[in-house]
């Protein structure tokens, strides 16, 4: 089902039940966006941070770009799910995004009864995702599957993507995360292989702190990393 844009958000406003100590800009389809939410969901309940969930589109950001077709398959996938999660927010708030992100990381990113090269396998584990049993499992009402076809979302999440290079600054990827929004600085990752143990975790979010607190830092990186740490690449 389409229907007009006129009748959700069309910029981007503050995230229901905030303030957050941290926003959160994910695509369910981005590996190392969901080893570094598993991070920040440990920490916030280690620590009590609030984490508020925003949308950052793959598809859209590579639309233009000439990608796999493996790849363009899972981005559209993801898409039509970041439209359940807009809908799911519209009605339900914040929580509810968390839920199906949760939930659609946690039946993701662990198969490992795939074939194929990662393109493939990416593809196949996106297209059998069974969207209407990942709102069931996260317990929200069943007709927010009728929003994965609802295109008219997608200007609210056009908008938070185009959001997420604005406070970073263009040429960064997933995930962003923005501490002390809406004012606070912004940080292209922390992009990690393996999710840490529960001592280090707290140490990292103290690391990130130091340095995303001081405005005038704004890179470190080094492009040499460990395996990703998830059963789907093999």
């Amino acid at each position: 089902m389409t229907t007009t844009a006129e009748s959700h958000e069309t910029a981007v406003a503050d995230l229901p039940g905030g303030p957050y100590d941290v926003e959160f800009f994910f695509d369910p389809g981005c590996p190392f966006a969901w080893q570094t939410s598993v991070w920040i969901r440990r920490v916030s309940e280690l620590r009590g941070i609030a984490v508020g969930w925003r949308f950052i589109s793959l598809r859209f950001i590579n639309e233009k770009n000439d990608l796999p077709e493996g790849m363009v398959r899972s981005q559209e996938r993801t898409l039509s799910y970041l439209r359940i999660c807009a809908a799911a927010r519209e009605r339900l708030g914040n929580d509810a995004v968390a839920k199906l992100y949760r939930t659609f990381g946690e039946h993701y990113w662990y198969r490992k009864d795939l074939t194929g090269d990662l393109f493939e396998r990416l593809a196949e584990a996106s297209q059998s995702v069974d969207f209407a049993e990942l709102i069931a499992s996260a317990d929200l009402p069943a007709d927010l599957i009728d929003a994965a076809d609802d295109t008219s979302y997608d200007t609210l999440i056009r908008a938070e993507s185009d959001e997420a290079f604005r406070r970073t600054g263009p040429d960064v990827g997933t995930p962003i995360l923005t501490y002390d929004p809406p004012t606070g600085n912004s940080l292209f990752g922390p992009v990690i292989s393996k999710v840490p143990d529960d001592e280090t975790a707290v140490k990292f979010y103290d690391a990130l702190r130091t340095f995303v607190d001081f405005p005038e830092f704004s890179e470190l990186k080094r492009t040499k990393r460990a395996d990703i740490d998830l059963p789907i690449f093999g």
